[in-house]
């Protein structure tokens, strides 16, 4: 009995730790992230019960605290009121104290009631899931019993995770190091192009572009290992998508600068700006860089990434270096300030369909009368763009 109901081999134990923890990664990326924070996906009450469940025991979380922090890290993000942001608290406070600022956030009465709306509140969320102590020590207790002293190991280990993969390396490396679909407003990137070891958590670039999206994947190579378990979870009729990120197509049967064009290209601005980097800035770039004098190629080189990436993030080196490129080349500045119009007119909230549609036109009538081969083509491009939502 000493040494649990369960005698396993060393491997045996590991598997056991790796399972256990795969289940809470699984549990906060389906349930608390996609299906609660963002509302991509129904669940099936008898999956979300036991993914509630499974949370109280393996972290102590309740889905109110967890959900309006979250919401509240999306309405200011990397602003001072972004509750784990390293643009500023700093890297190193986000990746050792991730889950301190989640507390600290969790435990703001005000943030609770503004962002944690629309979560359970029923009798066993007063009654039994709000007591998050009582949740880690039956984990615990049961652990000691099904494996022994080794058990607590494998506790050890599960109260560690989601402090470490979550509120570290999600909302620490995630808006610091890695690649960059998408040039959204803020700083978020994608870890790796492969969501295996926090479920799909490391395309964290991809959500901020389309947060209500339930599959995070985006490019053929990337891959999500949470949206597999969805859509494993919609075969058993367990679980029903409700939002998916468009997909921005171009190839119309009739291209044509229209309404059809307008919505697709608003509801796929970040795939547009994209397409537009690759397009418009890439080629321009590259003639610019030969025909550079030899002294200016290296620092001709970092402008095309400086172009498309937000002012608000630049330091002072980057903006010197952008403003000193641009200076040296017409053509670029001129794709920049295409980009900079463009991207202003994604950010026209209250402008009418019909404005925008006006809007639009100009800016192609502009782009064509540059005599910029990039953006002319990029004009004649864009007019067979169309939505495809699957």
């Amino acid at each position: 009995m000493l040494a649990g109901y369960f005698l396993l081999p060393w491997w045996g134990y590991l598997l056991v730790a790796l399972g256990f923890t795969h289940v809470t990664i699984a549990a906060v990326t389906i349930y608390l992230h996609r299906n609660q924070a963002h509302r991509a996906l129904d669940l099936h009450p008898v999956v979300a019960l036991f993914f509630r469940t499974w949370l109280w025991l393996s972290t102590g979380m309740t889905t109110k605290n967890w959900t309006a922090v979250h919401r509240k890290h999306h309405a200011f993000v990397e602003t001072a009121q972004d509750p784990h942001s390293p643009q500023i608290y700093g890297i190193n406070k986000v990746l050792l104290q991730g889950a301190e600022l989640y507390r600290q956030a969790a435990a703001d009465a005000e943030t609770r009631a503004k962002y944690g709306h629309g979560t359970p509140d029923d009798w066993l969320e007063q009654a039994v899931f709000r007591h998050d102590r009582i949740g880690v020590g039956a984990m615990l207790t049961a652990n000691l019993l099904m494996f022994g002293p080794l058990g607590l190991t494998i506790w050890a280990v599960q109260m560690a995770w989601i402090p470490i993969f979550a509120a570290g390396i999600v909302n620490g490396t995630g808006h610091w190091r890695g690649y960059r679909n998408f040039e959204t407003a803020d700083t978020s990137t994608n870890i790796t192009p492969w969501g295996i070891l926090i479920g799909g958590e490391e395309l964290h670039n991809n959500h901020h572009a389309f947060a209500s999206s339930a599959r995070f994947a985006m490019k053929p190579w990337e891959f999500d290992l949470g949206w597999c378990y969805i859509q494993l979870l919609c075969a058993l009729r367990l679980a029903k998508v409700k939002k998916v990120a468009p997909r921005l197509l171009a190839n119309r049967a009739e291209p044509r600068l229209d309404v059809e064009t307008l919505r697709a290209m608003v509801a796929t601005q970040w795939h547009v700006m994209a397409d537009y980097a690759h397009r418009v800035v890439a080629p321009v770039h590259r003639e610019a860089i030969r025909h550079a004098p030899r002294e200016l190629k290296s620092s001709l080189k970092p402008v095309r990434r400086l172009i498309t990436r937000s002012p608000r993030f630049m330091r002072d080196r980057e903006r010197a270096l952008l403003t000193d490129g641009l200076s040296y080349s017409q053509p670029l500045t001129v794709v920049y300030q295409f980009q900079q119009q463009l991207s202003a007119l994604f950010s026209e909230r209250s402008a009418s369909q019909e404005r925008l549609l006006n809007q639009l036109q100009e800016w192609c009538r502009g782009a064509e009368a540059t005599g910029i081969a990039a953006l002319a083509e990029f004009v004649t491009h864009m007019q067979g763009y169309a939505l495809r939502t699957r």
